[in-house]
């Protein structure tokens, strides 16, 4: 297995601490908002990585936070907590916020086939684990408290910036907008432990600590959860490329100043989905969710092969024009699996040989594309039997997990409800006389391999 590693800047063959085990632990999500599908990006790759390692042989242990605590608006300590934005957003509770967009997002990523983390631990039920850790970093000339804060001094572990590969003085106030001063800090790139002197005063979620009455920083609780469900060595972190600085280059300071050894070995960091406009963000109004693409007519899993036909580094840019050719190109992969028949005899030598370009394509840094070219290759191959290509579909969809031996019965039914409410749609047209619209409704639905046949008794359909 071979994985680009944002540590080295380079691919490298992976080799875990312990043979045969993994431990991966994923940044899971702050819980004040529903997660637009750049976010869900992120989690369809990181479920690939998982479930690419456990289909090469080992056993994977990962675990994901839920963060209902301590997520400040600015990575830079600045402003309010995300938590307490949202509950005045919506006039509930932190925890109500925290239990609502929680649900939702477990239904989310169920929906898109992403297998579940076999731990996942909420900030707020770690905060032993933060104190503990913070005391000791303290103790060790690591942390210092200020102005009712506890801050972890950066200049103290010298290989700060080894991750991010940033230039310190681009860090300096005044040389970038985005760094802003907090006199309480030693140096510009401190960041908070613990808060209970905050900059702002409505903090609803607060616990006692040595240093007074108050509230984790967001980085500690990464750290600290990894360390108490993993272990001290883990061989995979994940998360977003925005997330390489300063959360993950934090986790590392904190982390290995605490332990006195090194961390963490690969780090693996998923780029962005951009609209148009650029990256996708809640801060930009409106945002795309699952649901809201399922309104529009696309399913989550539709989406995910929207994902999966593009490397996991690349930047993808989002569109409806290239979700609708990804929705034709999947329903027309599905309706080619379900003509296969159960026939023929199962021809182990293609089998073996299918499945080792399969493994490699995902061994060489997650090509989950030239994944999907090696299942075209195998339902175009005239010399092997259906009996033989149905076993390596379900066999790549251990992975993939794009349900691609879903029952015709079901695929035809998804397709019908589709097809019913676009002839409504453009019957609804042509009574307002909006032929113009009604055409473009054909059409559409012709580049979709669907042809309407209008007769007097109505409008029916025939899927090529």
């Amino acid at each position: 297995m071979k994985i680009y590693n944002t540590l080295t800047k380079k691919i490298d063959e992976f080799i875990p601490n312990e043979e045969g085990k993994v431990t991966m632990y994923t940044c899971g999500p702050t819980v004040y908002n529903y997660a637009h599908i750049g976010n869900l990006r992120t989690y369809i790759s990181e479920d690939i990585l998982q479930k690419t390692l456990e289909y090469i042989g080992y056993d994977v242990n990962r675990c994901m936070n839920i963060t209902d605590v301590g997520h400040l608006v600015s990575d830079g300590d600045e402003g309010e907590d995300k938590m307490a934005v949202a509950s005045r957003r919506e006039k509930k509770s932190a925890l109500e916020i925290a239990s609502f967009y929680t649900d939702a997002f477990m239904k989310d990523i169920e929906k898109l086939n992403i297998k579940k983390p076999a731990i996942i631990s909420k900030a707020t039920d770690n905060i032993d684990e933060y104190i503990k850790v913070i005391e000791k970093l303290i103790n060790d000339g690591y942390a210092y408290v200020a102005d009712g804060n506890v801050y972890f001094d950066t200049t103290k572990y010298k290989d700060y910036y080894k991750l991010s590969n940033r230039n310190p003085l681009e860090q300096q106030a005044a040389i970038r907008d985005d760094v802003e001063i907090d006199k309480a800090k030693k140096n510009v790139n401190d960041f908070g432990l613990w808060f209970t002197n905050s900059k702002f005063n409505d903090q609803e979620l607060k616990w006692d600590s040595p240093w007074g009455v108050g509230y984790p920083g967001w980085h500690i609780e990464c750290s600290c959860i990894s360390l108490k469900y993993l272990g001290e060595k883990l061989d995979i972190h994940c998360g977003a490329v925005d997330a390489i600085f300063p959360h993950h280059t934090n986790e590392i300071a904190q982390s290995e100043c605490f332990l006195g050894h090194k961390w963490c070995n690969y780090w693996v960091h998923m780029e962005f989905l951009n609209d148009k406009s650029g990256k996708m963000s809640k801060s930009k109004g409106e945002f795309l969710t699952l649901s809201l693409l399922e309104e529009k007519g696309y399913t989550p899993l539709e989406y995910r092969f929207f994902c999966l036909n593009s490397h996991y580094r690349n930047v993808l840019e989002f569109s409806y024009e290239t979700m609708d050719s990804s929705k034709t190109a999947y329903h027309k992969l599905l309706n080619r699996i379900g003509s296969l028949k159960e026939e023929g005899t199962l021809d182990q030598e293609a089998i073996s040989r299918y499945k080792d370009k399969f493994k490699e394509a995902l061994k060489n840094d997650l090509n989950t594309a030239l994944a999907i070219t090696t299942l075209y290759d195998v339902l175009k191959d005239s010399s092997i039997s259906d009996v033989t290509k149905l076993e390596l579909i379900a066999d790549f969809d251990k992975v993939l997990s794009l349900d691609l031996l879903k029952k015709d019965a079901e695929i035809d039914k998804d397709l019908e409800e589709y097809i019913l409410k676009e002839i409504e749609r453009r019957n609804e047209a042509k009574k307002n006389k909006d032929f113009a619209l009604a055409d473009q409704i054909r059409d559409e639905l012709k580049t979709k391999g669907i042809t309407l046949i209008d007769s007097r008794e109505g409008t029916t359909y025939k899927v090529e």
